[in-house]
């Protein structure tokens, strides 16, 4: 029984969930064209930035701002997760999903007028990169909670996984859009961009599913901007969520955006050509790693969601990012990317499913708030975690000591939870240990 909602909740053993057919979300009508969406939803994502960030540049030459356009981007995740969250509790998610796409075309839409008008000034700037990072946040939760509405608990592994595969095409292919949307110009490049939203909040208006389909609760308390304390307290008795909760911050606080920003030092230092050359090698690498391990991951079906498969992820995603910090030989860095940004996808998609299947059905969104808020605000800390500290030691060294707190962070995380006793379900009459 869940002591703050009342609701009896059964912790699955996700360990032991039953075998679902390949690629099984693809096969469902309704989850199949939001994914889809979503993937050009997260590319329009990557557009603008690949826009805006060239205009700001181009206009301002400011290192400041460009170092604000990171911040602004995920310390919205960091306030807001888990009230965003709490929206997603208590309201029909298709809206709460509708109501960030169309922030995220008012803010394309406010950079064209700003942009035809000629009349771009920094403050207007920084007001739009809060929007569009807000925007995100806001996102995020509602879109969670939809994938369960679609799936089912069953199917609910294969929709995390694939969703993230899209987003990460969506991530790899928005560089390459936006370069071309840019030989437009920047003003109709970023107009043109707006329409990319309409697939995915267009499907919003006409899917039966709300995200609370499948279990009809009554709406949980209103929770303010600083309620993850309180959530954490109240499923703080489940060391593998929490466990979960501190996988997903470890990779974003130690190396979350810090690793893209820093990517034109390390193809300057392991290029043997022409460090522009490398430079777009070793981004396509590092985002191709993460389509092709979900496709890999969906594909064979080995790779379940637990505690172990979680913490051997996250710890392959830290040892990678470690040896390619310290290599100095060009293609095995570029393997180290592809290898990387595998274990990075497979362990947000594993943390993602284990949160969704162990939280209260009352407080999904919210405790999905708090890992996003882990998952994802904490990536701003990746600036003083290598940026900062790079400044002082070196790029190389402070990616390689960060990858390296990184692992001793998951082994003590994998740590923290078999340490917790076995949980006793009186749904099933067994014992559920913490895997």
């Amino acid at each position: 029984m869940c002591a703050a909602c009342g609701v009896a909740t059964h912790i699955p053993d996700v360990d032991q969930a039953p075998p679902v057919r390949k690629f099984a979300a693809l096969y469902n009508r309704d989850c199949r064209p939001y994914l889809i969406g979503t993937g050009l939803a997260m590319m329009a994502d990557n557009i603008e930035h690949v826009i805006t960030y060239w205009v700001l540049w181009e206009k301002f030459h400011s290192p400041a701002l460009a170092g604000f356009q990171v911040i602004s981007h995920w310390v919205p995740f960091l306030l807001f997760s888990v009230y965003f969250g709490s929206l997603a509790d208590r309201y029909d998610c298709r809206r709460v999903v509708q109501a960030a796409q169309l922030l995220f075309m008012f803010v394309s839409a406010a950079w064209g007028v700003l942009f035809l008008t000629g009349s771009l000034q920094v403050w207007q700037a920084c007001v739009l990169l809060i929007l569009h990072g807000s925007a995100g946040a806001l996102w995020a939760p509602g879109e969670q909670l939809m994938l369960h509405d679609f799936v089912g608990t069953d199917e609910l592994p294969s929709a995390v996984r694939l969703n993230a595969t899209f987003r990460s095409l969506g991530v790899l292919l928005g560089p390459a859009a936006g370069a071309a949307l840019l030989l437009l110009g920047p003003t109709t490049g970023i107009f043109c961009n707006v329409a990319i939203y309409l697939p995915l909040t267009l499907f919003l208006s006409r899917t039966r599913f709300t995200g609370h389909t499948r279990q009809r609760l009554g709406r949980p308390q209103r929770l303010g901007i600083l309620g993850s304390v309180r959530v954490l307290r109240e499923v703080g008795s489940d060391h593998t969520l929490i466990s979960m909760i501190v996988l997903g911050g470890l990779g974003s606080f130690f190396i979350g955006a810090s690793l893209q920003s820093a990517m034109p030092i390390f193809a300057h230092d392991l290029s043997t050509g022409g460090a522009t050359t490398a430079y777009e090698v070793l981004l396509f690498a590092s985002g191709a790693g993460g389509v092709l391990g979900g496709v890999v991951l969906e594909a064979t079906g080995r790779v379940r969601p637990s505690l172990a498969a979680a913490v051997a992820t996250t710890a392959l995603y830290g040892l990678t990012t470690l040896f390619f910090a310290v290599t100095h030989d060009y293609p095995l860095a570029v393997l180290l990317l592809v290898v990387s940004g595998a274990a990075n996808l497979a362990s947000m998609s594993i943390g993602q499913t284990v949160v969704q299947l162990r939280a209260p059905a009352a407080q999904r969104g919210r405790v999905i708030g708090v890992y996003g808020m882990s998952a994802n605000g904490l990536r701003a800390g990746s600036g003083f975690t290598v940026g900062l500290l790079g400044a002082a030691v070196g790029v190389h060294w402070s990616l390689g000591l960060s990858a390296g707190a990184m692992c001793v962070g998951t082994a003590a995380a994998a740590a923290y939870a078999l340490r917790a006793p076995a949980r006793y379900s009186s749904a099933s009459k067994t014992y559920a240990s913490p895997r």
